[in-house]
């Protein structure tokens, strides 16, 4: 089950002790990926990779037994269903005790490519390893840690704004609130930029994208929309263990939008009917 607890215990895993994974916990982890759907409806394809069979690795990493590779189809909303779809199944792996890592670039990405049977028209954004955490970290991924503050985040109100981007969200305001989107402020993001912004206004969350240059390329898609897909998937689980139904349309929020802003979806939290 993810918890509140799995997403904030849950950290980016480079150097792995060289375990295989265990059959039976592979095939639950395969399971719940056939299962990783998406508030969009796209379909994400998931293709689990034995390292050494396949002669697949990264540079950042070390002792990696296997990766799983996700697939989807160039579509709109194809970047932020991966994302959301993708985060999901590793948040269930690090339940069962398995690292993992989003890796977009560090890695010979044809051959990944190839081993996935990528189609024409699919994406193939991202892998992932999935092994058991070394008990000691590399040198090599301590000095990544420290050089992208791992261990930090921006402060909510930077990231969450109440009616418009003129007012953070605070106080009383985000009272209700405010566990849901601790764990959205918490999401792993492609150099920790955390480039999704959240407005309150009218009982909907609209989740907005702010663009950096550089994160977006033919192969991978939108790289910043598949990390704002990653803080859709924190906020609908955070919302569904403390017992909310989230809905997410895509609606005019009818704010204005900064620079370099793109609008792209809205969540609406209600209590479940008793």
């Amino acid at each position: 089950m993810i918890t509140a607890n799995t997403i904030l215990t849950r950290r980016s895993v480079r150097t792995y002790d060289g375990r295989a994974v265990e059959p039976e916990k592979l095939e639950r982890v395969k399971a719940f990926a056939r299962e990783a759907e998406n508030p969009f409806g796209i379909p994400v394809t998931f293709v689990f990779l034995d390292a050494k069979e396949r002669g697949l690795s990264s540079p950042v990493l070390t002792g990696e037994p296997l990766y799983v590779a996700g697939k989807v189809p160039k579509a709109p909303y194809g970047e932020v269903a991966f994302g959301f779809s993708m985060e999901k199944l590793l948040l269930y792996a690090w339940s069962l005790g398995l690292g993992s890592v989003w890796i977009g670039g560090t890695m010979k990405r044809e051959a990944f490519e190839a081993a996935a049977a990528k189609g024409e028209s699919e994406r193939m954004p991202c892998v992932s390893p999935l092994g058991y955490p070394a008990a000691k970290r590399s040198l090599r991924e301590t000095v990544m840690r420290r050089g992208c503050k791992a261990d930090s985040r921006l402060d909510g109100k930077k990231l969450f704004f109440d009616g418009t981007f003129d007012t953070p969200l605070a106080g009383k305001a985000l009272e209700p609130w405010g566990d849901v989107l601790e764990l959205v402020r918490w999401a792993p993001s492609a150099v920790n930029r955390q480039p999704w912004r959240l407005v309150l206004r009218d009982g909907w969350f609209h989740f907005c994208l702010r663009h950096d240059k550089g994160y977006l390329g033919e192969a991978v898609g939108d790289m910043q929309k598949i990390d704002l897909g990653i803080a859709l998937c924190h906020f609908v689980l955070g919302a569904e263990e403390q017992g909310l139904t989230c809905r997410v349309e895509i609606r005019d929020p009818g704010i204005p939008l900064p620079p370099e802003t793109e609008y792209i979806a809205s969540a609406a939290l209600t209590k479940k009917a008793e």
